[in-house]
């Protein structure tokens, strides 16, 4: 396995930069159509599941949560309170300024280090690398597909190789 700074900072930026061309195409296509943003901002694949800011919402937060767990290093507190394309661009550009800030030397031992995971009465205690590899990247992707099938359900004009990203 690559190092644990590896598999987590250049891996979650990646994402996040992808997501952020996501959402220009999809601003563009909104302001193409002379449609109102939030009707894309605001939108669902199903009406139990978050809409594309509470997806964007749950990648930054996996993100930052991830370094915060594996390194120690406390991650900034976002309001959610994002409502615009800007707002959420925000946030990615906010959530990728912290994951680079960190230095790598921070991950040391944090394949090994006992991480817990807290969501309401849920609490669950693992090694750095089970959290990354069963929880981390899964969620992320989970959320950054989830957000891309918002986008395209809604008509913005995205494809496969707009979710993969450029290959360098």
């Amino acid at each position: 396995m690559p190092s644990m700074y590896r598999a987590t900072v250049p891996v979650l930026v990646r994402g996040l930069k992808i997501l952020n061309t996501l959402l220009e195409k999809g601003e563009a296509h909104a302001e193409a159509l002379g449609q109102d943003p939030a009707g894309l901002t605001g939108a669902r694949l199903a009406p139990d599941m978050l809409p594309l800011v509470g997806q964007i919402q749950r990648i930054s937060d996996t993100a930052k949560g991830a370094i915060g767990r594996l390194t120690e290093v406390t991650p900034p507190a976002m309001a959610d309170d994002e409502a615009t394309f800007a707002d959420l661009k925000a946030r990615i550009a906010a959530t990728i300024s912290f994951l680079e800030s960190v230095d790598p030397a921070a991950f040391d031992g944090a394949d090994t280090r006992e991480v817990t995971l807290k969501a309401g009465p849920f609490e669950a205690k693992m090694s750095g690398e089970d959290c990354l590899l069963g929880f981390v990247l899964p969620n992320f992707y989970f959320h950054l597909t989830t957000a891309y099938g918002i986008l395209r359900h809604q008509g913005v004009a995205v494809g496969k190789l707009d979710y993969l990203g450029p290959f360098a």
